[in-house]
């Protein structure tokens, strides 16, 4: 794991939360990866040393769920991408893990998910699977 990886976990005390910027759950911190949030990581390996791995241009995310999600949306929708991202960058800047930025980030994924639901990708698997739908914000309690 990543020096920042560790930091950020500290700062955002995840280890506590037990859930991303997203929103995400997760059991073990090492199921978390370091998301690229303001330049995107092939830029960064031009401009800055070890690939630009910054806290400031860092969100980090569940592996398998929000950050394969995530990627997934920038693929489909852009501007949902971007909308996601601006909320993490508020997240960064206030230094915590914030109830209206995860609202907001909750939204605008549910409203990906009304919009390609049950839609497939080229192969036929479904662009939006079940377990990506699985937030803290779609629990019974937060």
């Amino acid at each position: 794991m990543r020096e920042i990886t560790k930091i950020m976990i500290e700062r955002y005390a995840l280890n506590k939360l037990k859930y991303d910027f997203m929103g995400y759950r997760f059991n073990d911190v090492q199921e978390l990866s370091f998301h690229h949030l303001i330049i995107p990581r092939c830029v960064c390996k031009d401009l800055y040393p070890h690939a630009g791995f910054l806290d400031w241009n860092c969100a980090l995310l569940v592996r398998n769920t929000s950050h394969d999600y995530l990627h997934t949306i920038e693929k489909y929708d852009y501007d949902r991408f971007a909308a996601i991202s601006s909320e993490m960058i508020d997240e960064n800047i206030k230094g915590y893990l914030d109830y209206e930025n995860l609202k907001a980030i909750d939204d605008i994924l549910y409203s990906f998910e009304m919009e390609y639901y049950n839609e497939t990708t080229e192969k036929g698997k479904l662009i939006v699977p079940e377990e990506w739908t699985m937030r803290l914000l779609r629990e019974k309690k937060f």
